[in-house]
């Protein structure tokens, strides 16, 4: 059984306001993914729950997705998380050699890459 994190006292510690999440707000409306940095509309954003002053782009938060799985796989190995490490493994290859941007191949692989764990 999974155990919820420790939270900090929300009273007691820094906490940003509305007011800062406008800060990050650009003039046109876009928000500013903490991950990446791009300028994203508010539509294409997820924010964190407790922290919504967080903002992080759909491609972010599906990376971040992969990287918790990989993480979770680590702590609790299993046949299941051994062949994910093979995917990986070999979306890690296929990355490194910038297949993935070619006119041919490119759009299969990134098709794939969206499908596969």
């Amino acid at each position: 059984m999974r155990r919820a994190p420790a939270r900090p006292d929300l009273d007691g510690g820094c906490s940003m306001t509305a007011q800062a999440m406008q800060a990050k707000q650009g003039d046109s409306g876009q928000l500013v993914c903490w991950c990446c940095g791009q300028h994203q509309s508010p539509e294409e954003v997820v924010h964190l729950g407790d922290h919504p002053e967080v903002a992080v782009c759909l491609g972010c938060a599906h990376f971040l997705h992969q990287r918790a799985r990989a993480r979770e796989d680590e702590l609790r190995p299993s046949a299941a998380a051994h062949a994910r490490d093979g995917l990986r493994a070999v979306r890690n290859f296929v990355m490194a050699r910038r297949w993935h941007e070619k006119p041919l191949i490119g759009p299969v692989l990134r098709w794939l890459g969206t499908r596969l764990p």
